[in-house]
């Protein structure tokens, strides 16, 4: 990733902090379940893009991204946030893909491990699966921020669409790029 973009791990650092300065600005508008959602993935995009490619690091992320999206979505079922709380929970679980995908392949999840698997059939699933991920992720984004009626309001909103875009666009960094 170094190579063909230099500032890629800037970029996702970047895309980490805006995302949790936000979901804290918004404050109790996201419930705490989310809010802890987006700060644990916000460290992890700031340890996947400082760490390096150590399959450990990748584990490790990949664990604690996975706990964070099941615990993302306890008890929010029938509540005005729970469709943004299941999206951060999806957002972590990709993540947390792309993290193992780093463990499996001996890469880093930023050096487009996920682009370009190829290191077995395993590889090549998780390759696939975070394609799609992305890719539904950016589209589920621009639906919910362009074509459905907003939850919140005014700076609440803004606030919420602009964490929104943040985790996409650092979903997107740490999986696909290459």
């Amino acid at each position: 990733m170094d190579d063909l973009v230099p500032a890629a791990p800037w970029l996702l650092v970047g895309a980490a902090v805006v995302a949790a300065v936000a979901s804290l600005i918004a404050g109790r508008a996201v419930p705490w379940q989310g809010r802890q959602a987006v700060l644990v993935m916000a460290a992890a995009m700031l340890v996947a893009a400082l760490a390096g490619d150590a399959p450990m690091v990748g584990l490790g992320l990949g664990a604690v991204l996975l706990l964070s999206a099941m615990l993302g979505t306890v008890g929010v079922r029938g509540t005005s946030a729970a469709g943004e709380c299941f999206r951060r929970a999806l957002i972590a679980l990709l993540l947390a893909v792309c993290s193992f995908e780093s463990a499996v392949t001996g890469e880093a999840p930023e050096a487009g491990a996920g682009a370009h698997g190829g290191h077995g059939g395993l590889s090549g699933l998780l390759s696939v699966v975070i394609v799609a991920g992305v890719i539904g992720v950016v589209l589920w984004t621009v639906v919910a921020d362009w074509f459905v009626e907003p939850v919140h309001h005014g700076r609440t909103a803004r606030m919420v669409a602009t964490e929104s875009w943040a985790l996409a666009a650092g979903v997107a960094l740490m999986c696909l790029a290459t």
